[in-house]
């Protein structure tokens, strides 16, 4: 049974011009292309389409990805592998979830306890956090993430950590303005993207559109909008709508 593109592309939220760009670049040909010059699909090319989709999700990149199919030499242990990878990646997120919903409980129980909230252990707040999640982020902006990799080479372990937890509290404050009912271009929020551009623009310049660009990855990049839509559900487009505002702004 072979399928047509715009059904490959219903049944799997993947958009005809991503299937044809898939083919383009040899990740996924199709089984055949008809008389009428359309692409068709066979069983084997779903499971491929599945493969790829499974390791999107997991951060590589196409030219990783790529890779990664043409050593394998068992569908079914290359399955069992990604299966071995989404769990642990659920677990993660799990540790996420669970983390920011106990800093939302205590900041609401300091609230109305009218006292500040006290933090007995801080590393808590950082459980499920990932340092590996921020360079994969970046991963469609590989000039930046060099920038990025030369600078933290010369920083120290406790640097590096602290860094992270900062953008991680960034999210946070983010997350707090989106609460509140703050438009994305309101001034409180455009402070905390002014200091992410400045952190960012401290190591390369970025220009107007890469910056939009970074903006849109924040909900188009699967690993960075699980980040932000698992402190909290619409940040990833909130970010992104306060980058653009930014972009318009402040750097056009």
């Amino acid at each position: 049974m072979a399928w047509p593109t715009g059904e490959v592309a219903r049944m799997s939220g993947v958009t005809a011009r991503t299937l044809r760009h898939y083919d383009e670049i040899g990740l996924l040909p199709p089984a055949w292309i008809g008389t009428n010059g359309h692409r068709y699909y066979e069983e084997g090319e779903l499971l491929r389409l599945q493969q790829i989709l499974v390791l999107r999700a997991l951060g590589l990149g196409l030219p990783e990805i790529g890779k990664v199919l043409a050593s394998q030499v068992d569908e079914v242990e290359a399955l069992r592998g990604h299966h071995r990878r989404l769990l642990a990646e659920r677990d993660r997120l799990d540790a996420l979830a669970g983390t920011v919903a106990r800093t939302i409980t205590e900041l609401e129980h300091s609230r109305r306890d009218g006292s500040p909230m006290t933090i007995n252990r801080p590393e808590n707040l950082f459980e499920g956090i990932e340092p590996a999640q921020y360079r994969e982020s970046l991963q469609d902006f590989p000039e930046l993430a060099g920038a990025i990799d030369r600078h933290t080479a010369t920083m120290s372990e406790a640097r590096v950590e602290a860094g992270h937890r900062e953008r991680t509290a960034q999210m946070i404050r983010l997350a707090e303005l989106m609460a509140a009912g703050t438009p994305a271009d309101a001034e409180p929020v455009q402070a905390e993207v002014d200091a992410q551009y400045q952190a960012l623009a401290g190591l390369r310049a970025v220009s107007a559109e890469e910056y939009r660009a970074i903006g849109r990855s924040c909900v188009e990049n699967e690993p960075w909008r699980a980040a932000y839509e698992t402190i909290a559900p619409g940040l990833a487009a909130y970010q992104r709508d306060a980058i653009e505002a930014y972009a318009t702004t402040r750097l056009s």
